[in-house]
């Protein structure tokens, strides 16, 4: 995907060139485009049925239905921009940040922690969140 193209989500998406380059990269890059345009069935395919949710501040939940549930509780509004600055992975480890700008212009800092399960087809089993709104 190019930087700054509006993709198929209808929203523009910008990464680092070196963010595809390996398995579990490319996996946490589908995964925040897919929860920037709430695409529950990737989230679906993509969690284990266990996953855990650290929304850091406010809550944790476990389970698929109500992590994806409270995914859509986190975020308010449709999405007008995502800025991905860094996808890192290491083992059964990744993290991610950007900025997530919605269409109401509100610009939303993000910091992922993820933990995948184990195997070649590698899910996501816990994602531990800090979210922070910007000022305009």
């Amino acid at each position: 995907m190019l930087n700054g193209a509006v993709g198929n989500e209808g929203f523009i998406i910008t990464c680092p060139e070196d963010c595809g380059n390996a398995p579990k990269k490319e996996l946490l890059k589908k995964l925040l485009i897919a929860f920037a345009g709430m695409d529950t069935d990737f989230m679906n395919e993509n969690f284990t049925d266990d996953i855990r949710l650290d929304d850091v501040g406010n809550q944790t939940v476990h389970g698929k239905d109500q992590v994806i549930e409270t995914l859509h509780r986190m975020k308010q509004g449709k999405t007008a921009e995502l800025h991905i600055h860094h996808l890192i992975t290491h083992g059964s480890s990744g993290a991610a940040n950007g900025i997530l700008v919605l269409d109401s212009r509100e610009s939303l800092a993000f910091c992922n922690v993820y933990r995948f399960s184990s195997g070649k087809a590698a899910k996501i089993k816990e994602i531990t969140s800090y979210v922070i709104s910007l000022p305009d």
